[in-house]
């Protein structure tokens, strides 16, 4: 079962943890060095001249630089400094734009919450969200961001945008409630994600998954696996 179809109580007993003492520092210790901490795993970038290069690899414009450096040896100088400078843009282009797609993954990382407020050792502590493990209780007021996915077991009023996640514009309200169907992430009203927003009431949550575990997290991962495909036009140049 889902963590969201199951009761708040066993959620915390399969994570053995306690809503009202939390983790204990040992237990965090272990856990870190289990899963890693609570964050998105940095994608390692190719040099910018790795990605001008690569844009001379296109067959039409191997045959545009061949092209020009007929131009050379037939001595019409001019029509190959236009073909050199339309390459030239055309691969300045293409580096700026595959800078700007790789920089929706760093996006995603300032959507996530540099602060949390947990219970350890039966105190209240606030420590760095990265070091957020399964298992610890996390304490919610209006205003804060959510640092980790987990199942709420305690709700006072309390109301969060997921906007970012689900695409709705108006704020879910959170129960403690387990919901038996399976449903939609949208619906999951038992259950709170990273990067959201409360934007009313209190609430409390058991952390149930962490870093690329979490909805956010998967959706990062996406980013990082997606490959650039031939457009059906650029497939037939090949061709050619």
């Amino acid at each position: 079962m889902a963590r969201y179809q199951e009761e708040a109580e066993k959620v915390l007993e399969e994570l053995e943890t306690s809503a009202k003492t939390g983790l204990t520092a040992t237990e965090v210790a272990n856990r870190l060095e289990r899963d890693g901490y609570n964050e998105l795993k940095d994608k390692l970038k190719d040099p910018l001249w790795k990605l001008f290069l690569e844009t001379f690899k296109d067959p039409m414009v191997i045959v545009l630089l061949a092209a020009a450096l007929v131009q050379i040896l037939l001595g019409e100088v001019v029509e190959s400094l236009i073909i050199f400078a339309v390459l030239l843009l055309n691969s300045v282009i293409s580096v700026v734009q595959t800078r700007k797609a790789e920089g929706s993954l760093d996006a995603l990382k300032e959507m996530s919450a540099p602060l949390a407020k947990v219970i350890r050792n039966g105190e209240k502590l606030t420590i760095d969200a990265r070091e957020l493990v399964k298992g610890d209780i996390v304490l919610l007021d209006a205003g804060d961001f959510i640092p980790a996915d987990g199942r709420v077991f305690e709700s006072g009023s309390l109301k969060v945008d997921e906007g970012m996640l689900t695409g709705e514009s108006e704020a879910v309200e959170k129960h403690v409630r387990a919901i038996s169907d399976e449903v939609a992430l949208g619906d999951r009203k038992n259950m709170v994600f990273s990067g959201a927003l409360v934007v009313y009431g209190r609430g409390a949550f058991v952390v149930t998954e962490t870093g690329g575990g979490t909805e956010i997290g998967k959706i990062a991962g996406l980013l990082e696996s997606a490959e650039a495909k031939q457009t059906p036009l650029q497939q037939k140049i090949g061709e050619l």
